[in-house]
């Protein structure tokens, strides 16, 4: 096992390396880079598309006005030499290849760089976001999994009863709900929108959290985080519980089931002893999607309603602001928590199996 965890660890570096190559490729070609965002902020147009109505008139009026043959929107009127520092201070005087390579090399040495808008480095500002993220991530996947294996199994012991039904109904509807539409509907009922105000409206933790005793911040803490993570996990709950019914039904058709029940053993014996470690597998493989789709996907809408300063947030307001230090370090820190997800993932297999043998597989 030692060697199929070196192997793995050692394609993280070729796999965050491909991640990197096709994201930053993909960048040279967006418009709107941190050089035309400063241009544009200081003409006064707030950003670089405004002053544009799309009728192809509005160029003929720049030219005419500022009679400036600079490549960027937001520097008609503005100095050469001024367009030039400004480019060489971003780093943007250098050809692509040469900018990839550096950052590469930066990142070798756990060098971020720092952002182009806030002064602080990518690194600190990613540690300064992660509690948050890793608290959604984290808890949402927990509690959907704790409670989507024990009610997927009970579904499939009891396939078509009125139980399987009834709770199927309510679990098609949890998987419809978009997890920003059930978030505004826990803020409304619960957050003080229009009926009860249990539960606080925005942050991670009280503004007096630094003088409570140890089990008030614990529960200060939970007090918080209830509604977004309830928001995060509605989907994959959904998505897991039906997955595992679906599992158990097929390894309880098997035929050693059939014989462990003819020998006389337990239904929880042949169900947790014989049934359970074959049935999840599939589950724990679409451990890492589901951790990461909360971590990163579902973060970004959930951290933005319930106003928590996480990486998701900060990931989308980097990409709107150009920042792309922070662009690439944020990437750079999910692409590196996915791949490390994966590999546990892995280990977890021969928790549940242990006959699963992965250095004895070939290549």
């Amino acid at each position: 096992m030692g060697a199929y965890i070196l192997r793995r660890l050692l394609l993280v570096i070729p796999t965050l390396l491909g991640i990197m190559i096709i994201n930053f490729t993909l960048v040279q070609f967006v418009p709107g880079g941190p050089v035309e965002q400063v241009l544009a902020q200081m003409q006064g147009e707030g950003d670089v598309f405004s002053g544009f109505s799309g009728d192809g008139n509005d160029a003929g009026v720049g030219e005419e006005t500022f009679g400036s043959d600079s490549e960027y929107v937001g520097a008609r009127g503005l100095p050469k030499e001024f367009i030039e520092e400004l480019e060489k201070e971003f780093g943007f005087d250098k050809p692509p290849l040469e900018r990839f390579l550096n950052m590469m090399w930066n990142y070798m040495r756990l060098d971020f760089g720092e952002s182009y808008f806030r002064s602080i480095s990518v690194f600190d500002l990613v540690m300064e976001k992660m509690p948050v993220s890793i608290t959604l991530g984290l808890w949402s996947t927990l509690i959907a999994y704790a409670v989507s294996i024990p009610l997927g199994i009970r579904k499939a012991v009891r396939d078509g009863t009125t139980f399987d039904t009834w709770t199927s109904g309510v679990i098609i509807v949890a998987y419809a709900i978009p997890g920003f539409l059930f978030a505004i509907l826990l803020l409304i009922l619960f957050a003080g929108g229009s009926y009860l105000q249990i539960f606080p409206l925005r942050g991670l933790v009280s503004e007096n959290w630094e003088d409570l005793s140890l089990v008030g911040k614990v529960l200060d803490y939970f007090w918080h985080i209830t509604l977004p993570v309830l928001a995060s996990t509605i989907s994959a709950f959904a998505t897991l519980t039906l997955l595992t019914k679906n599992s158990f039904l097929d390894e309880i058709k098997k035929h050693y089931v059939m014989t462990a029940r003819a020998k006389g053993l337990r239904e929880s014996r042949v169900l947790y002893g014989h049934v359970f470690r074959n049935a999840m597998l599939i589950v724990i493989a679409g451990f890492p999607a589901v951790f990461v789709g909360v971590f990163f996907g579902g973060s970004i809408i959930i951290e933005t309603i319930f106003s928590l300063d996480g990486l998701g947030r900060m990931g989308f307001e980097a990409a709107v602001a150009r920042d792309y230090p922070v662009i690439f370090g944020t990437l750079f820190a999910f692409g590196l928590i996915g791949l490390v997800v994966g590999i546990l993932s892995d280990l977890m297999y021969v928790v549940v199996d242990p006959r699963i043998d992965f250095e004895s597989r070939e290549g």
